[in-house]
C-alpha cells in the first residue's frame, strides 16, 4: 500500500490523516501520529476513521448528466454540457441587461480555499453578480456579523491547544464531543488539570454530565432564551464586582450603556426567563468572574436563532466583561460545523464581501479586483447581493432565472424544506457534486466532481488555520477537481482570467488580493507540517496564535453592545406545544451525502429518529421505538420515537441527517434581521401517534 497525508473533510477540527491506497482505490484511513503535528493529537474520530469507506461507493457520480424533455437523464461529454451551460447563461445575460439579480451561484463549506475563491470570482467576473453565498449564511453567518462587531474580526479568537490550561471552560450552545470529538477531547485534558466545566444547552449532553461531576455547572436553559442566560450571569458578576475593571477601561468602549441594560436581567428575572434556577447562575457567574481565564465555546446552539448575532454579541461581551480576549487560554471560540466554513467565508463566498473581509461596496477594494482580474471596475456589482435564503425566495417567485450550486444540498439543509424543492423547480438549476443528492435530482444538469481524496488545495480549520489537501488517487470515473469545471465554464463564455494550471496558481492569486492569507504561501505550506493560522500578512510572518493580543482589537477597541431579550419567532400553542430543536450526532455528518455511504456509520445510526422526554411520552402514550408522526406549520414527517432523558419536558429534538425523515421539512424559516441566519435551534410543533 502508498499512503497520503491530508486533511480530514468533515468537521472543522482539520485532523491530519493518512489515505492509504491500494490499485488506485482508498482502502483504509490512519490517524497522523505524534509527534507529527495533528490537532487530534494522534486521533481520529469515528467518522475521520471511516472517511474512505464513501470516495469509491458505487453512487459516485462519474459523467455529465443533463435531463431530457421527458425527464430522464442523459449522459453527455464534457463539452456537450459546458456548451449547453454557457450558452444558457449568455441568453439570459442578453435578454436582461440588468442582470445582476436573476442569477446565483451557491459556493461550498466542503469544497478547497481554491474552489471556493474560483467561484466566487466566476461569480462577480463573469456573470457580473454578487449573489454569492454558502452554507455559512446557515451555520455561522450570525458569528461574522457579531464577532466583527465586537472585536473586528469574525473568527474563532483562539486556538485548540489552548484548552487544557483553561481554568474555566465555558461550552454554551456546542454539543462538542459528538460534533467535535477531538476538541471535546481538549475539554477533558482541561479537567484532569483542575479546570473547571460550565456548559448551557438546552438537552443533556455528555459534557453537562462531565461538568456536574467534576464541581462545575450544568445550565440546561429554554431553548432561544441565551441573552437572558448571559446577560444574567453578566449581571452577577457586575453586582459582585468580579469583571475586569482595567481591561474594559483600557481597552473597550460603551460600557456604561452596555451595564445600564444588564443591570436590568437579575438573576432572579433571568432564572424566570431560561428555567435556569438562579442558584445556578450565580455559580457560573462566580466560576467565571473569579477565573484568571475563561475559554468561551459555542457552536450552532448559539448561531441558528433569529437572535443569532445577539448571542454571539453577548458572548463577546461576557469575555471582554472579564478580560478574557486577548491572551492564552481565553478567547471566543466558535467551532465550525463543515471542514471549510471558515476558509469558505475567507474566500468570499459572501454576497456582500471578497475575499479576507472586504467590503464588495467599496469602490477602492471593487477596482482592487478588477484589475487583477483584467475587467472593468464599472461592470462589476457594486451591490450588496442576495442571500442563500433570499436566491431561494428568488427563485420561488421566478425572479432568479439560474441557480449554480457547488457542492451544497439545500433542499436537506435549508429550512421549510417543501418551499425550496419549490424554490428549485421553477429555476434553471445546475448541481456539481460527488452524489446524487436531493438537490441534485432536481437539477437541469449535473456536473460530477472529486472528492477530497482527488485533488489538491487547502483546507481552513475552526482555529484559523490553513492545511494542505493532498491527492491520494486519481479522479473517479469523469469527474473533475471543480474549480476546472467553473473554469472550464467561464472559458466557454469568453474570459481568460480563470485559466489557472493549478491549484498553486489560484493560491498565489489568493496571496496577493487577501492581506490576512499574505503570506500563506503553497511553498511555505509544503515546508511547515503545522499549515499556517491568519492573520498572516507576509511571508515572514509566523501565523496568529490567537487574536486581539494585549487588548488590541482589530476594530481599534472592543465595543459593548446592550443587548435586549428576544422570545424566538414561533413559540409554542395550544396547537403545537412543543419546541422542536435540531442538530447533529456523533455518527453522521450534515446531510448525509457522505456519512451515509459509509457502511460502519450508516450501520450504527441507520435512521432518524425524535428525542422525546419521558413525561411528553407517556402523557401521549408512546412508547421508544414507535412511529409517531411530527407536525409543524410546514409540514409532517413520520420517524421512530427515542423515549429518554435528554431532552425536558416541552422539547424534542430531530437530528438532520436522515432524507426519509428530513428535519428541515418541519423548520422554521424566519431569520436573523442582520445575518439572515434561519432559526433552526426553535420552532413550534406537536407529535401524534401514528394509528
Amino acid at each position: 500500500m502508498e499512503k497520503v497525508k491530508t486533511t480530514c473533510v468533515y468537521c472543522g477540527t482539520g485532523c491530519q490523516l493518512w489515505l492509504k491506497t491500494l490499485n488506485g482505490k482508498v482502502v483504509d484511513t490512519r490517524p497522523v501520529m505524534p509527534p507529527e503535528f495533528n490537532p487530534g493529537k494522534g486521533k481520529l474520530c469515528i467518522k475521520g476513521w471511516n472517511v474512505h469507506e464513501f470516495i469509491n461507493h458505487p453512487d459516485r457520480l462519474t459523467d455529465p448528466l443533463v435531463k431530457s424533455e421527458n425527464g430522464k437523464w442523459e449522459k453527455v461529454s464534457w463539452e456537450e454540457a459546458i456548451d449547453y451551460i454557457a450558452n444558457y447563461i449568455k441568453r439570459v445575460m442578453s435578454e436582461n441587461p440588468d442582470n445582476r439579480r436573476i442569477i446565483g451561484c451557491f459556493s461550498s463549506a466542503k469544497c478547497t480555499n481554491e474552489e471556493n475563491y474560483v467561484m466566487q470570482k466566476f461569480a462577480r467576473a463573469v456573470l457580473k453578480t454578487n449573489n454569492i453565498d454558502h452554507c455559512a449564511r446557515l451555520c455561522h453567518s450570525a458569528t461574522v456579523v457579531g464577532l466583527g462587531a465586537a472585536f473586528g474580526s469574525g473568527a474563532m479568537t483562539n486556538s485548540i491547544d489552548e484548552i487544557p490550561d483553561a481554568q474555566v471552560i465555558f461550552v454554551i450552545g456546542s454539543n462538542t464531543n459528538e460534533q467535535h470529538p477531538l476538541i471535546g477531547t481538549r475539554v477533558l485534558e482541561a479537567l484532569k488539570k483542575g479546570g473547571k466545566l460550565i456548559v448551557a444547552d438546552p438537552r443533556t449532553i455528555p459534557l453537562s454530565e462531565l461538568a456536574e461531576d467534576n464541581g462545575g455547572v450544568a445550565l440546561q436553559h429554554r431553548p432561544g432564551t441565551d441573552v437572558a442566560l448571559l446577560n444574567g450571569i453578566m449581571n452577577v458578576i457586575i453586582n459582585e464586582k468580579l469583571y475586569d475593571h482595567d481591561f474594559v477601561t483600557q481597552n473597550c468602549e460603551n460600557f456604561d450603556e452596555f451595564k445600564e441594560e444588564i443591570l436590568k436581567m437579575s438573576p432572579e428575572r433571568a432564572s424566570h426567563i431560561t428555567g435556569v434556577p438562579q442558584d445556578k447562575i450565580i455559580r457560573a457567574a462566580r466560576m467565571i468572574g473569579n477565573a484568571d481565564t475563561t475559554y468561551l465555546i459555542y457552536s450552532m446552539g448559539i448561531t441558528q436563532h433569529t437572535s443569532g448575532v445577539d448571542n454571539v454579541k453577548s458572548t463577546a461581551n461576557l469575555q471582554m466583561l472579564c478580560g478574557n480576549v486577548g491572551k492564552w487560554a481565553t478567547g471566543v471560540n466558535p467551532l465550525r460545523g463543515q471542514n471549510n466554513v471558515q476558509g469558505a467565508c475567507d474566500m468570499g463566498a459572501l454576497p456582500n464581501l471578497f475575499t479576507g473581509y472586504q467590503s464588495v461596496t467599496d469602490p477602492v477594494i471593487r477596482n482592487k479586483f478588477a484589475l487583477e482580474w483584467g475587467i472593468e471596475e464599472k461592470d462589476m456589482d457594486d451591490q450588496i447581493g442576495q442571500t442563500v435564503v433570499e436566491m431561494i425566495d428568488a427563485a420561488y417567485q421566478g425572479e432568479l432565472k439560474m441557480l449554480y450550486i457547488m457542492g451544497e444540498n439545500p433542499v436537506m439543509s435549508d429550512p421549510d424544506s417543501n418551499h425550496v424543492r419549490a424554490a428549485l423547480q421553477k429555476t434553471f438549476l445546475i448541481v456539481q457534486d460527488i452524489f446524487m443528492t436531493p438537490t441534485a435530482e432536481l437539477a437541469r444538469v449535473i456536473l460530477p466532481a472529486v472528492s477530497f481524496a482527488e485533488k489538491e488545495g487547502t483546507f481552513t480549520s475552526t482555529e484559523r488555520r490553513v492545511q494542505m489537501v493532498r491527492k491520494a488517487i486519481e479522479p473517479v470515473g469523469n469527474s473533475k477537481p471543480d474549480w476546472q469545471i467553473i473554469s472550464m465554464i467561464a472559458q466557454k463564455m469568453g474570459y481568460s482570467g480563470l485559466n489557472y494550471k493549478n491549484v498553486e496558481e489560484i493560491l498565489t492569486e489568493i496571496n496577493r488580493t487577501t492581506p490576512i492569507y499574505g503570506g500563506i504561501t503553497w511553498e511555505r505550506l509544503e515546508q511547515n507540517e503545522k499549515g499556517l493560522q491568519w492573520p498572516c500578512p507576509d511571508i515572514s510572518h509566523p501565523g496568529t496564535v490567537f487574536l486581539h493580543k494585549e487588548g488590541k482589537f482589530s476594530r481599534g477597541k472592543g465595543y459593548f453592545t446592550p443587548i435586549l431579550f428576544k422570545e424566538p419567532a414561533e413559540l409554542p400553542d395550544s396547537d403545537y406545544p412543543l419546541v422542536l430543536s435540531t442538530g447533529r450526532t456523533l455518527w453522521h455528518f450534515h446531510t448525509g451525502t457522505m456519512s451515509r455511504r459509509s457502511k460502519t456509520l450508516n450501520e450504527r445510526v441507520p435512521e432518524g429518529y425524535v428525542e422525546i422526554s419521558q413525561e411528553d411520552a407517556s402523557k401521549l402514550k408512546i412508547s421508544d421505538g414507535e412511529m409517531v408522526k411530527v407536525i409543524t406549520r410546514r409540514g409532517e414527517i413520520e420517524i421512530k420515537a427515542r423515549v429518554g432523558h435528554k431532552v425536558k419536558e416541552g422539547l424534542i429534538f430531530i437530528p438532520f441527517h436522515f432524507e426519509e425523515a428530513a428535519a428541515n421539512i418541519l423548520t422554521n424559516a424566519a431569520v436573523d434581521p442582520v445575518a439572515k441566519i434561519p432559526e433552526f435551534k426553535v420552532c413550534a410543533a406537536r407529535i401524534e401517534k401514528i394509528i
